[in-house]
């Protein structure tokens, strides 16, 4: 088993990492735009996404895969008429691999300016150490 981490102001605060890999399959836990400064990048349901998505694949390289490698999205969305602009950006990631995907809407997260977060699974058949 190995444990990544991001940097992210939370990840000490809470007691947990970014991503785990454990045998073939990554855990990359739920994400949201904000970077190890602490500084929410992006101002939309879009932009947002991107970086998240962003974040997410430096995540998985760390841990010996790629976005190729994922099999799951799930995302919490604080706005679901916004949904479009979300899944304009899992597209942009995505097309091809399609992995399966589960998006709910929830109240908020955790800053009011912070409008996603998304958690992934991934699978590498033949991961190196």
């Amino acid at each position: 088993m190995k444990t990544f981490y991001s940097g992210s102001p939370w990840e000490k605060q809470v007691s947990y990492c970014r991503a785990k890999r454990v045998g073939n399959m990554i855990f990359v836990s739920g994400t949201t735009s904000v970077n190890e400064k602490g500084e929410i990048i992006g101002d939309d349901v879009y932009l947002q996404s991107k970086y998240i998505f962003e974040k997410i694949q430096k995540a998985l390289i760390e841990c010996g895969c790629d976005l190729k490698d994922v099999v799951r999205t799930r995302t919490f969305i604080t706005d679901i008429s916004k949904f479009d602009l979300f899944a304009k950006a899992h597209h942009e990631f995505f097309e091809g691999i399609d992995p399966t995907a589960t998006c709910v809407e929830i109240s908020r997260l955790v800053n009011d300016k912070l409008f996603v977060e998304i958690e992934i699974d991934a699978f590498k058949q033949d991961i190196v150490d």
